[in-house]
């Protein structure tokens, strides 16, 4: 991939959506769509940004009995996307089928731990150790069913590179340096990420918010 940025296009309208990816599309590999802007604009408006002509990231987080997630794999077939997120806590089986029935050449990564939860929400939700700790027992999980990679903080990047040499890692929450971090408790730079190991770098709202967002765009395509 010559440029591993995706932008993630979380905005509640198709047409400002639209402008800002024209503006900004020279600086980014490809497009995050997720759930806020699935649930608001659906088939038609994964369409109209495919049409844009860059590759384009489903960010559904499925997470359901195999059975069900395995139909909505093949349900999304029609949008040709490049990569879909499953959550690596539905389970190996889960993991299996989903990969079983994504489009070839599809990518599907599993979310391990969301960026915005630290070790004190893990432990609120019963789940023990260090948020290193869950993030390398789900990315072993996902590897063993056949994932093509996960999705991780690049807190954890570097070192699940190490023990998965071959995978694709998609790391999300990132803010360039000196830039608030609103929710995100995990959050590294992007040039950071990208030194550590990270295939597709997820960033959002220092470009989408930003006064300039072809310039913020620019300015980090150029710390990469």
């Amino acid at each position: 991939m010559s440029n591993p940025i995706y932008l993630a296009l979380d905005v509640p309208q198709i047409e400002p959506a639209k402008a800002l990816l024209n503006k900004v599309k020279a600086h980014i590999g490809g497009v995050k769509l997720g759930l806020e802007f699935f649930c608001a604009h659906g088939g038609h408006g994964v369409h109209e940004i495919a049409h844009m002509g860059l590759p384009i990231f489903l960010d559904l987080k499925l997470h359901d009995i195999p059975n069900t997630v395995a139909g909505a794999m093949q349900a999304i077939h029609v949008y040709e996307p490049a990569i879909v997120t499953v959550h690596a806590s539905g389970g190996r089986a889960m993991m299996e089928d989903a990969k079983a029935a994504a489009a070839e050449g599809c990518k599907v990564v599993a979310v391990t731990m969301l960026t915005s939860l630290d070790e004190t929400d893990l432990q609120r939700t019963g789940v023990g150790g260090t948020p290193h700790d869950h993030v390398m027992r789900l990315a072993e999980l996902a590897h063993d069913a056949g994932l093509d990679g996960i999705v991780c903080s690049g807190q954890e990047v570097g070192q699940v590179r190490k023990q998965w040499k071959d995978g694709y890692f998609v790391v999300p929450g990132l803010r360039p340096a000196g830039a608030a971090l609103g929710d995100q408790k995990r959050a590294v730079t992007p040039r950071s990420a990208r030194d550590d190991g990270a295939s597709v770098l997820v960033i959002g709202r220092p470009i989408s918010r930003a006064d300039d967002p072809e310039a913020a765009a620019r300015a980090i395509e150029a710390t990469l």
